[in-house]
Order: C-alpha cells, then structure tokens, then sequence
C-alpha cells in the first residue's frame, strides 16, 4: 500500500497542513472570521458601514500598543504599565497644546514621555536584574500619579491653535478608512520587516529563546530588553496620541485597563509568554478578534460588565493553548 513516504510531494503538503492546524494564529484567524460571519446573521448592525468603522478604529488603538508588547514578551518580559503611560503621555501631549504649543511641540513630548517611561523600565529590568512585573507594577502607579500631577486632576477639551490638527489625525479618515488603522498597517509591516529582516529582530527572539546562550554567541543581550521595552512605551506613546485626537477629551482615566486588553491580544495572537515565540500579524489578529467579541456582547445586549470575563477567559484559554502546543513540541 502506498505511503505518504512514497510521494514525497504529499509529505510535503501533509507537513504544512500538520503544521497550519497547529498553529494558534490560524485558529484566531479562523474565529475571527467566524464571529464576523454569525454576527452578520444574528444582527442587521454588525455589518453596517459605520459599525465596522467603529471595530477597525478601536481596535487599532489596541493592536498598536500589543506590537509593542509582543517585542517585550517575545523576550520573556512583561510590561503591566502600558495603560498608564497612554494617560501619562496623552496628558502631556494635551496640557502642552493647551498651553500654545503646536501640534509638533506636542505629539513630540507625548512620545518623549511615553519612550522615557519604556527607558526607565528597561533599564531597571536590563541592568539591575529587577523583576519586569515588579518594575512595570511601579511604574504603573508613578505614571497615574504623575498624569494626576501634570494635570491638576482637570479634563482639557482645548488643544490650542492646532487642536483641529490633533481631532482630525486621530478622529478623521482617508479613503474611507480610520487614520489609526492607516497606522496600523504601517507599523504592522515595520514590525514585521523588523522582525524578520533585521539583526535586532533576531536578537529579540534569540534573547527569548534562550538569553544565556545569546549571551555567549555574542548578542547584547542587555541593550537588546532594554530596547523592546524604550519600542513598548513608545508604541504606547503613537496609541495616546490617536485616541486623544479621537476621544476629543482628556483625563486622567485614559487608558485604564488597556494593559489588559493588550496583553490579551498580544497572547491570544500566540505570543508566547515563556518568550522566543510571536508575531505580528498574529497579535493584529488577537487584537481584532478580542474588538469583535466586545463589540458582539454589546450588539447582542449582553451587560458591559461581563466584558472582562470575557477577555479573562480568552487569556486563559490561550496561555493553555500555548501550553499544550509546547507539551506536543517536547513529546
């Protein structure tokens, strides 16, 4: 009887297919385009222009800020603050315009708060050996406060001269399309060519891999975690900016809970949290799907509150998918 290693063209093929079922982005892929088709049958608004509009745009916000933390994790590290430097940094970039400054002045000190925040914590997790949740943790409570400081506890609604500016690059579109996913596709494709192109993207997923022994063959391991973390806060810093001219409005509260809704993203996209594992078109993915589940439970009138059991569950179920996939690997 003939074999599969009698035709190895079909061993071929039969590897692929093995290895695409495998694979935990495919599954989100899959789900994704499922819970779109069914949403589209159960409710007559999911598939309205405006409602998709919606779901791309806010999803976007998300998925900028989880390319960051992908290159975090994908080092084996963690960054819990990343909602706080979204308020730290939009609060900035808003007392600033509302003091005169222009549109530039602003969005440049947003992200030079955002990068120094991502500093700070690489290099307290790089050069000291501190833990990441530890330091993120804390500086998830500086950034609070110190949103809470710059502010005086106050909204700003007035952006100054060129608050117009601001609105329509996070509020506006192009082509028909929200500006934040035009962003998006073109961090996407940066990270991605980062990724897997470039030296520091093979030493992102060397140090993941296996940091001690990045370490002998020569990769900087240090500098290398205390970059993806500088690239986590910025990536934070592009999110504060757009939904700041989204939103229209600034508080202190922006960006509350966002580190978790990124996190998500970033694992159901299958970053793997042990590290040396991710991608990111995957973590687009998991972003996108984790927006369609939201948006679903309000279509469908399920109570907001159980937004975050829903996210908590999709976080859970994908660190055992992960599990189990690394268990197949070692058997």
């Amino acid at each position: 009887m003939p074999t599969l290693l009698d035709d190895p063209q079909s061993a071929q093929t039969h590897t692929r297919w093995a290895g695409l079922l495998a694979s935990q982005v495919f599954w989100v892929v899959l789900a994704t385009v499922v819970a779109c088709v069914l949403l589209s049958i159960a409710t007559s608004t999911f598939a309205t222009q405006q409602n998709l509009f919606n779901v791309t745009r806010n999803f976007a916000f998300v998925a900028i800020v989880a390319l960051g933390m992908m290159a975090v994790i994908v080092t084996g590290g963690i960054d819990i603050s990343v909602g706080s430097t979204i308020g730290l940094s939009g609060i900035v970039l808003s007392v600033a315009m509302n003091a005169g400054y222009p549109i530039w002045a602003g969005i440049g000190l947003g992200l030079f708060t955002a990068g120094l925040v991502g500093l700070v914590n690489g290099l307290l997790i790089a050069y000291l050996d501190m833990q990441p949740f530890v330091v993120t943790l804390g500086m998830l409570s500086v950034g609070r406060s110190l949103a809470l400081v710059i502010s005086g506890s106050r909204t700003i609604f007035d952006f100054g001269p060129d608050g117009r500016m601001l609105l329509a690059l996070g509020g506006g579109k192009t082509l028909g399309v929200a500006n934040p996913v035009w962003f998006l596709i073109v961090l996407g494709v940066l990270f991605w060519f980062a990724f897997a192109f470039t030296r520091w993207g093979r030493y992102v997923f060397a140090v993941g891999g296996n940091r001690h022994a990045a370490n002998l063959t020569g990769v900087p391991v240090r500098r290398v975690i205390c970059s993806v973390y500088v690239l986590g806060g910025l990536m934070a810093g592009v999110a504060a900016v757009l939904e700041v001219g989204w939103l229209g409005a600034v508080t202190t509260g922006l960006g509350t809970g966002d580190e978790l809704r990124v996190i998500a993203a970033t694992v159901i996209g299958g970053t793997n949290l042990a590290g040396g594992v991710g991608s990111a078109f995957g973590t687009i993915v998991g972003a996108a799907l984790i927006e369609v589940i939201r948006n679903s439970l309000i279509l469908l009138g399920v109570d907001s509150f159980w937004q975050g059991t829903v996210v908590g569950g999709f976080i859970i179920v994908a660190v055992l998918f992960n599990r189990l996939g690394g268990d197949r690997q070692g058997d």
